[in-house]
C-alpha cells in the first residue's frame, strides 16, 4: 500500500505544481484518519521534496473535552515526528451567531483565516489540506442536488490560493489501509455521524447506494466529471477576470456598478462598435442568449463574491431575478440577494453591501429615508467666506460673497449664483423633501424638485440626501440645478453669493 500510496501522491503534487523544493508547507490535521494520513505520507516524502514542514491544529471549541483530546493528540503526533506544531481556538458558534453563518461555514471560514494567519506569520508557502476523492464526489453530488451550474461541477480544486490538496486523487479507505499498515491510531469525530446534515447523509446513504446499486466506481467517475469541469472552468474565469476588469467599476463607497448594455451584452465586439448603438439594450429587450448568457451570469456572480466573500447563498434564481432588473424594470428599482442590495439607476446597476439590521427598509417601496441635516448659516462677507461641513452626506460648501462685475470670470459649472439683496433669513441648508419646488430661472412654470432630480438623472439613492438652499422657507438653490428665477442676479444686483461643492 505504501508503495502504492507514495508515488500518486507525488504525481498529484507535480501535475499541479503544490510545491517546490526549499518551501515550508503548513499541513492542517484535525485528528481525523485522512489528516493524519496526509501528515504521515507528507513526512515520509519531505526528503524527496525537498520541503520544511509546520503542523497546524484549528480548535473549533464546539465538542468540550473530545476537541481537547484531538488538540492533544495531534500535538503528541507532531512531536513524535519532530515537527513543530502550531494551534489556535475560536468561538465559532459564537461568530456564527453574529455573522448569520450557519455552524459548518463558519468553521471553514475561521479555520482558513487561521491558516492564512500562520502562513503569513510563519512564512509558509502553502496549507495542505486532506480533501479525498470521497469528499470530491460528496461535493459534486451536494452541489448537483442544490441545482448548480457547470462551476458548480469543478468541486474542489487542487491548488487554490494558498491551500493545496494532495490526496484529492485517492480514496479514503486506502488511506484508512495505509493508517492500518502503519499502525497509526487516529481520532473519530462523532459529528460526521449526524445525517440531519446534508453532507453526512450524502456520505454515509446516498454514495454508498449509488456504489451499491447503480456503479461501483461513482468515486471515480465523479472525479472525472470534476476535473473536465475544472478544465472548462479555467477557460471561462479567465474570459470573467478580463471581462469583469474591462466592464465593472468599483465605486468609492465600496460599491461596484456596471452598464447595463455591458452586462447583457459582456463580449468584446468583433469589429468597431458604437456605444451609442448599444444604449438601449435591456430597456426593451429579453434576457441575452447562450453563450453571452454564461458571460453574463458569471459577471453578476463574480460581482457577488466580490461583495461578500463567498458565492454560497447564491442561488440561480437570484441570478435571474437579476436580469429580470436589468431587463424589465425602471430606473430606481430594486431588488435584495442574501446581504446585497442591487438598484437600477438608468443604465446601470449597482450593487451594494447591505448591514443584516437594514431589513426596516423596504425594497422596491418609492421612498426610503436617507440622510436628514439641516444647517443654519450666516451669510459670508467679502473678506470672510464661509465654509459648510455636511457629514451626513460626506460634502462641503464653500460660501463667497462678490462683486457681481466678477462673477462671470469666477464661475465654473460646480458653482452657483445668488443675489445676496433678495436673501431673508433663516438661511438654511438641508436636505431634499418630497414636495420642494421652486421656479428655475428664465422658466414659465413652477417645477417639482423631484421631477427635475430625475431628469438630471441624478439616481434615486443620492437624493433623498440632495442639499438645497432656503431662505425664508422658500426654495432658492439646489445643488445641480438652475438658481430660483426670483434669487438670480439681475441687472442691477451688486453681489452675489457663490456657492461651491466638493466632496471629502
Amino acid at each position: 500500500m505504501k508503495r502504492i500510496l507514495y508515488p500518486r501522491v507525488l504525481e498529484t503534487i507535480e501535475r499541479h505544481s503544490m510545491m517546490r523544493p526549499g518551501d515550508c508547507i503548513g499541513i492542517g490535521v484535525s485528528g481525523g484518519a485522512d489528516s493524519v494520513a496526509l501528515l504521515r505520507l507528507l513526512a515520509e516524502l519531505r526528503s524527496q521534496l525537498g520541503v520544511r514542514i509546520l503542523v497546524l491544529h484549528f480548535h473549533h471549541q464546539l465538542r468540550g473535552a473530545e476537541a481537547d483530546e484531538d488538540e492533544l493528540f495531534v500535538s503528541g503526533l507532531a512531536r513524535q515526528l519532530g515537527f513543530e506544531f502550531v494551534s489556535e481556538r475560536a468561538d465559532v458558534a459564537g461568530e456564527a451567531r453574529r455573522n448569520g453563518w450557519n455552524l459548518e461555514d463558519a468553521a471553514r471560514r475561521l479555520r482558513y483565516q487561521f491558516f492564512a494567519s500562520a502562513a503569513a506569520s510563519r512564512g509558509l508557502s502553502r496549507v495542505a489540506v486532506a480533501h479525498t476523492a470521497d469528499d470530491q464526489a460528496e461535493t459534486v453530488l451536494a452541489h448537483l442536488l442544490r441545482g448548480t451550474g457547470p462551476a458548480g461541477l469543478a468541486g474542489i480544486y487542487p491548488v487554490a490560493g494558498l491551500i493545496i490538496r494532495p490526496l484529492l486523487d485517492i480514496g479514503r479507505d486506502e488511506l484508512r489501509d495505509y493508517l492500518l499498515i502503519l499502525n497509526q491510531s487516529w481520532r473519530e469525530d462523532a459529528t460526521n455521524q449526524d445525517t440531519s446534515r446534508m453532507r453526512a447523509r450524502i456520505r454515509h446513504q446516498l454514495l454508498p447506494l449509488l456504489q451499491r446499486d447503480f456503479e461501483p466506481a461513482t468515486v471515480a467517475l465523479l472525479a472525472r466529471l470534476a476535473g473536465l469541469a475544472r478544465e472548462e472552468e479555467t477557460f471561462w474565469r479567465a474570459l470573467e477576470d478580463e471581462r469583469f476588469a474591462a466592464l465593472v467599476s468599483r465605486e468609492p463607497g465600496g460599491e461596484f456598478s456596471l452598464g447595463i448594455a455591458d452586462l447583457l451584452s459582456p463580449f468584446p465586439p468583433l469589429a468597431p462598435e458604437s456605444r451609442d448603438a448599444r444604449r438601449d439594450v435591456g430597456r426593451d429587450a429579453g434576457f441575452p442568449r447562450a453563450p453571452v448568457l454564461v458571460l453574463t451570469r458569471r459577471l453578476v456572480r463574480r460581482i457577488f463574491f466580490e461583495l461578500r466573500g463567498s458565492r454560497q447563498q447564491l442561488t440561480a434564481r437570484h441570478v435571474e431575478d437579476v436580469l429580470r432588473l436589468a431587463t424589465k424594470s425602471q430606473s430606481g428599482s430594486r431588488i435584495e440577494l442574501p446581504g446585497v442590495l442591487v438598484e437600477r439607476l438608468f443604465d446601470r446597476l449597482v450593487f451594494s453591501l447591505v448591514s443584516p439590521t437594514a431589513g426596516a427598509e423596504k425594497i422596491g417601496a418609492k421612498h426610503f429615508s436617507g440622510p436628514q441635516f439641516e444647517y443654519a448659516i450666516a451669510l459670508p462677507s467679502a473678506s470672510e467666506p464661509a465654509c459648510i461641513v455636511v457629514p451626513e452626506i460626506r460634502r462641503r460648501f464653500n460660501l463667497k460673497v462678490i462683486d457681481w462685475s466678477s462673477a462671470s470670470r469666477e464661475t465654473t459649472k460646480s458653482w452657483s449664483i445668488i443675489d445676496c439683496d433678495r436673501l431673508r433669513w433663516p438661511l438654511i441648508l438641508r436636505n431634499w423633501r418630497p414636495g420642494d419646488c421652486y421656479r428655475p430661472y428664465r422658466r414659465r412654470r413652477v417645477r417639482k424638485l423631484k421631477r427635475l432630480l430625475l431628469e438630471s438623472r441624478i439616481p434615486l439613492r443620492d437624493r433623498t440626501g440632495w442639499p438645497v438652499l432656503t431662505s425664508a422657507g422658500v426654495l432658492v438653490w439646489a445643488l445641480g440645478c438652475p438658481v430660483a428665477d426670483e434669487f438670480a442676479p439681475q441687472s442691477g444686483t451688486r453681489a452675489g453669493l457663490l456657492i461651491a461643492e466638493e466632496e471629502f
